[in-house]
Formats: structure tokens, sequence, C-alpha cells
């Protein structure tokens, strides 16, 4: 694809995040792009960009989250949008990317519901994908167009270095967090412990056995969501029957649904860490149980390199900070 050298960089919110939206812009120091997004009474979407976006090079923040179905149809209504208004390029910024659970065919008769909406996005007119710890990393070739997959993680080890906890572990929930939970505990120079947990139905997770010595040392779980905390509860029993001596955990994606707030608040653990790539509710976003870290300046620097078409492998690989 050509593009000009006098193109301009446009940004554009739909309603899933604007703050996150806003701060990137902050950092980019440009304004948001001014669109009009509202609900019909029978709830269908409306969207009317306000300015000219001809020859532009966009990019739509929208993480789809709940409600998902929601968010999903505004992204691709914003998109199509943009596409008849001659925008020269659509990046769909996706800062966390729903039905990423939903990546393979599990048991018989179920979809992939992962690889279709990969297809809906580039059907509507995407031409790039900016995202951020995807559920599982395969769903990148799920697309036939440039994605371009950020890591959370610089910005965790930052945080919990300067937290200084002693005779720091981490911990993988299950084994399929262990590559991202190996990652972080050698860049913190510390020893991994694993969860064996068994999930017989959706949702809902058994906690089996630990593998590792956790005996004294102070736990931190590494995921890339807490949903409904199922999993994150069973691990922090297991772990403190185990001898832990604390427990806290960071997250990606602050999912966070069902009883999740309640039992994050009723639990044992000291402390949660996560992203703002998912807007908190009911308060948590003021509990001082919960840090919140910002994600803006990484994305933002990533659509910046992304319009200059400059290298961001320094900013997806997470073995450097």
């Amino acid at each position: 694809m050509y593009f000009s050298d006098n193109r301009r960089m446009l940004i554009f919110s739909g309603r899933a995040n604007p703050l996150l939206a806003k701060n990137i812009c902050k950092y980019l120091s440009i304004p948001l792009g001014d669109a009009v997004i509202h609900d019909f009474s029978d709830r269908e979407i409306f969207v009317r960009i306000k300015e000219n976006v001809r020859g532009s090079d966009v990019f739509v923040i929208q993480p789809t989250c709940s409600p998902g179905n929601t968010n999903l149809m505004e992204l691709l209504i914003m998109i199509d949008a943009l596409r008849r208004s001659s925008a020269e390029r659509i990046t769909a910024v996706i800062p966390y990317y729903g039905y990423g659970r939903q990546d393979r065919k599990c048991e018989p008769r179920v979809p992939i519901t992962s690889k279709l909406i990969a297809d809906i996005l580039e059907t509507a007119g995407t031409d790039r994908v900016l995202t951020m710890d995807l559920h599982a990393g395969q769903i990148q070739g799920f697309f036939n167009i440039p994605v371009d997959h950020l890591f959370a993680m610089n910005v965790m080890i930052k945080y919990i270095r300067k937290l200084g906890l002693p005779n720091l572990i981490v911990i993988s929930p299950d084994a399929g967090g262990v590559e991202r939970a190996r990652a972080f505990a050698k860049r913190l120079e510390t020893s991994l412990a694993i969860i064996d947990k068994r999930r017989d139905i959706a949702n809902e997770a058994k906690a089996m056995n630990i593998i590792g010595d956790v005996k004294d040392k102070v736990a931190f779980i590494v995921d890339d969501m807490i949903d409904t905390a199922g999993t994150l509860m069973e691990a922090t029993d297991a772990l403190l029957e185990a001898g832990a001596r604390e427990v806290h955990a960071c997250c990606s994606h602050p999912v966070l649904s069902g009883p999740a707030v309640e039992r994050i608040r009723n639990s044992p653990l000291k402390s949660v860490a996560t992203t703002d790539s998912i807007p908190l509710t009911n308060g948590l976003e003021q509990d001082p149980m919960i840090k919140v870290l910002s994600i803006a300046p990484l994305l933002g620097e990533a659509i910046l390199r992304i319009h200059e078409e400059t290298s961001i492998s320094s900013l997806f690989d997470s073995t450097k900070e």
C-alpha cells in the first residue's frame, strides 16, 4: 500500500475506554479525533466522523471488553465509516482482544470465535491490528493483515521491582501460563512455581498441586487476565496452604466479571496489579488493594512508530525494557 509523505495521523476512540484514548493522545501531544457515537432507541449504534479523514493514517482505539458484543460492533461500524470516508490506512487498536479464549476446537461442534472476529475485522476494512497480551499468541495467525502484539510485561516488571518484595517467587496459575511466568522469573532473577489445576467447566477451576517450593516465600501470581477470579482464589489458597508467606497477583486485563470483585475484596491477597486496557468499575479504580498501571505510553509509542514506518520490535520484545 502506498502512503503519501504528508499523510496525517488521526486517533479516534469508541466508548469502551475513552480515558485510555485520551491518555494516548496526551502522550502523542495530538487531539482526539472528533466523532459522534450514540444509540438509537432499539440499541442500534450510530457513528458519524466529524472531521476530514481522506488520505489519513487513522487509529481506532477500542478494547472489546464488556459489553463485548456492543463494543465489537461499535468498532466495526467506526472502521466502516472511516473506510467509506477514504482514510488511507485504518489500524484497529484493540488493547483487550475479546473472544481470545475461543482460539481452538477443544470439543466437537464448537466455533473458533477468535478466527471469526479476525475475519470480521478484515472484512470491515481494517488494514492493521495493534493489540496487547493475546490469550493465545497463535491468534496473530488468524489474520491476513499485519498484527503488532505488545506485552505489558515491561510495565509490570518495573512495578514489581519497585515493591522490593523479599524472597520473591513467580507463580504461573496454570500450565498454559508457564512461558509468561518463566519470562517474568527470568527478568526478576527469581525462581518459578506452577499451579497444576483442572478445569471441568468454563469459568470454574480447581487447583490441584503446586510444582515448586513456595514455603516462606512471597508468591506473585502472573496471568494475562482475571475474569471471575476463580482461578486466582484457588491458586491463592493453595499457595498459602503450601506455606507461602503472602500472595500478590498481576494481570494485563482486568475482565472482572460475575463475582470477581467480591472475591478479590474478601480474599487474603495482599495486592493486585493490572493495566488500564479495560476500565475498572465498581469503585475498584479507587481501591487501595488495586494498582492500575497505564499502558498509554506503550500504545502511544507503538502508534507513533507504526505511523512513521519505523521498527517497533523493541516494544513487543518481552525480553527487553
